[in-house]
C-alpha cells in the first residue's frame, strides 16, 4: 500500500493516566497531507494517545514529528513545532468572544502570513461570523466544535490531532466538519483523527487504525477493514 511519507513517526508509546497504565507499545505513521482515523470503543485509548503526543500524560517511546523528536517536550513547543490539538472537550475560552478565541490562535511572527486566515475560518463556518462577538460560553455544542477547529487552523497546523469532533452534532454540522477534513487535505495539512462514527471516518481516510486495550490491532486501508467483519465484531461493535 502507498503512503505518504511519514511526517509524524510513533514507536512502542507507553502512557500512563497516574498509577494506570493506559498505551502499551502504540506505534503508528501520518504522511503529509494525510487523514488517518484511530478507531475504537471508549477506553481503548484513543484520548490517551492524543495526549501523550501533545506532552500532556506521562509516557516513553519514540515521537518523531518531521525528522524531529518530539518525547519529552512541553506542549506549547509542540505546537510552535506545527500540531494543533481539538480536544473532545474542545476548551473554548468561554468569557471571550468568538473574535477573541480566533485570535488567541493566530499564529505569530513572519509565519503568520502563511496561516489560515479569519476570513477564511468564518467562510468555512459561517456560524461563527454570525456569533463573531457573542461570548464562547454562549454558543452551542456545534458552534463551540466549529470555534475549537478554527481556533486551531488559525495556528497554521501541519498536523492536526482531533477528538471525536462529531459527537453530538447534528447532521448539518457532521457535514460542515466532513467539508472541514477535505479542505485541510486539499492543502496538505495532516489529520490523526478520533471519530466514533465510523462510517464517517472510513469515508474521509487513506488510512485507519483500530485500538483495542491499549494496542494497535489493526492498520489498513478503509476498505480493507471493510472487509474484515470478524475484526469490527471484536473490537468496533458495541
Amino acid at each position: 500500500m502507498d503512503k505518504s511519507p511519514a511526517l509524524l513517526r510513533v514507536h512502542d508509546l507507553q502512557a500512563w493516566y497516574g498509577q494506570s497504565h493506559v498505551l502499551h507499545g502504540v506505534s503508528l505513521e501520518v504522511g503529509r497531507g494525510e487523514i488517518v482515523s484511530v478507531l475504537g470503543r471508549n477506553g481503548a485509548g484513543r484520548s490517551t494517545l492524543l495526549k501523550a503526543l501533545m506532552g500532556q500524560v506521562r509516557s516513553t517511546g519514540d515521537i518523531d514529528f518531521e525528522g524531529r523528536p518530539l518525547a519529552g517536550l512541553p506542549t506549547y513547543t509542540i505546537a510552535q513545532r506545527g500540531i494543533g490539538y481539538v480536544p473532545e472537550s474542545r476548551d473554548v475560552f468561554p468569557a471571550l468572544t468568538v473574535q477573541q478565541n480566533l485570535l488567541l490562535g493566530r499564529k505569530r511572527g513572519p509565519a503568520a502570513a502563511e496561516g489560515w486566515r479569519e476570513d477564511e475560518v468564518l467562510a468555512l463556518f459561517p456560524a461563527l461570523e454570525r456569533r463573531y462577538k457573542v461570548a464562547a460560553g454562549a454558543l452551542s455544542g456545534g458552534e463551540q466544535q466549529m470555534l475549537a477547529l478554527g481556533r486551531s487552523l488559525m495556528g497554521n497546523p501541519v498536523l492536526l490531532l482531533i477528538d471525536e469532533p462529531t459527537e453530538g452534532l447534528s447532521p448539518q454540522m457532521v457535514e460542515q466538519v466532513a467539508h472541514c477534513l477535505e479542505l485541510l487535505r486539499q492543502r496538505q495539512v495532516a489529520v490523526l483523527l478520533i471519530e466514533q462514527k465510523q462510517a464517517l471516518a472510513l469515508e474521509m481516510s487513506q488510512r485507519v487504525y483500530v485500538m483495542g486495550r491499549g494496542e494497535m490491532v489493526f492498520e489498513g486501508a478503509p476498505v480493507q477493514l471493510a472487509a474484515a467483519p470478524a475484526l469490527q465484531q471484536e473490537w468496533l461493535a458495541l
